[in-house]
């Protein structure tokens, strides 16, 4: 059982950086443009100290809200007991990256959009709500075409 319960305990792998990724953070790292309402992963980076998120937030998704000189604040959802807390927190942008998980949804999106431009070019009405997978089709399988095969368990033996 752990016996120290500080801001970094049990840390050491978390906070690590990967294999051959040490060093200094690269400097695209600090040029991208952070606006309110994008989504972002916070990923907290070990080798800078300052601005770093509670270990409880590395990893997670929230939605930036506040830009400063050198910080995001950043909304993300957090879980206490049996209800959700939505945690403002302020994080320096060393320590955040753009998050891909709304990409599928604007692809779909636009695929959408460009399907509905198509059709009302056509004049025609297109559906471009999703369906889940169905159950296959029922077969008829004819026995005339095929062969019955038998499978039989093989006889159980000893092995000495």
């Amino acid at each position: 059982m752990p016996h120290c319960f500080g801001l970094r305990a049990r840390t050491r792998d978390l906070f690590s950086r990967g294999f051959r990724k040490h060093g200094i953070t690269p400097l695209s790292k600090f040029l991208i443009s952070y606006k309110k309402g994008d989504y972002v992963d916070i990923i907290a980076d070990g080798a800078i100290q300052r601005g770093m998120p509670h270990k409880f937030y590395h990893g997670k998704t929230g939605r930036i809200f506040n830009v400063t000189k050198h910080a995001v604040g950043v909304v993300c959802n957090k879980r206490v007991g049996n209800r959700i807390i939505p945690k403002r927190i302020h994080v320096r942008v060393e320590h955040v990256r753009l998050s891909a998980c709304r990409e599928a949804f604007r692809a779909r999106v636009r695929a959408n959009d460009q399907a509905k431009r198509e059709a009302k070019a056509a004049g025609k009405r297109v559906d471009i709500k999703r369906v889940n997978i169905q159950p296959r089709e029922a077969t008829v399988v004819d026995v005339s075409k095929t062969k019955i095969e038998f499978m039989n368990p093989v006889k159980f033996r000893e092995l000495y």
